[in-house]
Order: structure tokens, then C-alpha cells, then sequence
């Protein structure tokens, strides 16, 4: 499902416009994403919770010339499934 799709059937559901289903899903990617930045974490109970990481700087290999090259330090996201998520999908 892409982000059309997704918007479409939020549409559907929740019996809204098109583009006030954007301006949602929109809003929602907006606040979770300057939550992020600022380092806190994202809860959504029985969803998951989305939370800054640091990945390590590390040495690893070119596949193409075998070289080393070293990736830098860096934050990224992670998503940790919850609990009511996950018995869903099993």
C-alpha cells in the first residue's frame, strides 16, 4: 500500500475528503517526525513505538573493490512493534 492508497481508504473509513485525509496522515508524519528530531519517542498503544537511535561509526567493505570505507555516526528512526500489532499480523 502506498501513501495514495493509504489516503484513500482513510477516506473511506473515517467517511472524509480525500484531501482532509491527506492533511491528517500529513500532519500525523509532520508531528511524529519533529518528535523524532528533537530525540523523544512516539507511543501509540498496541501499534508500536517509534524512537531515535544512534548507529556507531564503523569500518565495512566496498563489495565492488573490497576496500574499507568508514561510515560515520549517525541518528536514525526505529519502529518497535506493539504488542497488539503483532498478534494481529501472526
Amino acid at each position: 500500500m502506498n501513501k495514495g492508497q493509504l489516503v484513500a481508504r482513510m477516506a473511506r473509513d473515517a467517511r472524509l475528503t480525500k484531501a482532509a485525509a491527506l492533511r491528517a496522515l500529513d500532519a500525523f508524519l509532520d508531528n511524529v517526525t519533529r518528535t523524532l528530531k528533537k530525540g523523544e519517542k512516539v507511543t501509540l498503544v498496541d501499534f508500536g513505538t517509534f524512537r531515535p537511535a544512534r548507529r556507531r561509526a564503523r569500518v565495512v567493505l566496498n563489495p565492488r573493490t573490497g576496500a574499507p570505507v568508514k561510515i560515520t555516526a549517525r541518528r536514525v528512526a526505529r519502529f518497535y512493534v506493539g504488542k497488539g500489532l503483532k498478534d494481529i499480523v501472526k
